[in-house]
């Protein structure tokens, strides 16, 4: 298994650069390759702008248009470029980074803001009445598998369904289904260490046994039953989960995964 490791934090002596590096040891151990991009290492640019699409960049400034035109003719930027190499190179990506703010730290964010390009990961496929592209289970990156292995500063029961946070696979639906389903990968159900900041290192070695399980498993663990777009599930053009389809009385984010 070729796995990609993208990982999202300042200090490689947290516990997000333990989890990492236990990552790295872990797969490697199991024969498998890994490749990882350290953001903050790499000195990641976040902010898109024109500088990413060179004599592509329009005037005024249109992300999608210019950053479909460079992609198309590989004018990208030579770190974007090596980074879309990562991702069509692996069949595995682990996204490693602590919960900020209810969200990814920005230079995480920035990582997809650039990578995730028009004609790359969005814009493919054929787009007419009855297909609103390739996209929600189909898409240039089928075939993927991804893993959250997220952090949190607050307990387990911040972020259960009568949490103050709200549930955690609501506050991770914008990344697991909006990022990564988008253009095919298939999400597998998160990796979430709760209480991160007030964790002793006594319990560490107990962490680092369910993660080395949930690593060893990847390759048999079903993936979250994302609803795809263009199977019968959806409305089309209106793209709304279709009538009759709403068990065990789910509603929101919910309305999106098969029963």
């Amino acid at each position: 298994m070729r796995t990609l490791i993208v990982y999202a934090h300042p200090e490689p002596t947290s516990l997000n650069g333990s989890l990492k590096d236990l990552a790295v040891t872990t797969l490697e151990g199991a024969g498998h390759e890994v490749r990882v991009s350290d953001l903050y290492a790499m000195r990641w640019k976040a902010v898109v702008d024109g500088d990413d699409f060179g004599v592509h960049a329009s005037n005024p400034l249109q992300i999608a248009r210019s950053s479909g035109q460079a992609f198309d003719s590989g004018a990208l930027t030579p770190d974007v470029i090596a980074e879309q190499e990562k991702l069509l190179w692996a069949e595995t990506i682990i996204f490693q980074f602590p919960l900020w703010w209810y969200s990814m730290p920005a230079i995480l964010k920035g990582w997809v803001d650039r990578v995730f390009s028009f004609h790359f990961a969005y814009g493919v496929g054929e787009h007419s009445d009855t297909k609103y592209g390739e996209r929600f289970g189909e898409g240039a990156l089928t075939g993927r598998r991804a893993l959250l292995s997220v952090t949190t500063g607050g307990p387990q029961s911040h972020y259960s369904a009568r949490g103050i946070n709200g549930p955690i696979d609501d506050l991770l639906f914008p990344f697991q289904h909006g990022i990564l389903y988008y253009p095919g990968i298939e999400v597998l159900p998160p990796f979430v260490v709760y209480g991160a900041d007030r964790m002793s290192s006594d319990e560490y070695p107990g962490l680092a046994d369910k993660f080395t399980e949930k690593l060893l498993t990847l390759e048999s663990t079903d993936p979250i039953a994302f609803r795809p777009q263009n199977f019968g599930d959806y409305d089309i053009p209106s793209l709304r989960v279709k009538d009759g389809l709403e068990s065990n009385g789910r509603t929101g984010f919910g309305l999106h995964i098969k029963h």
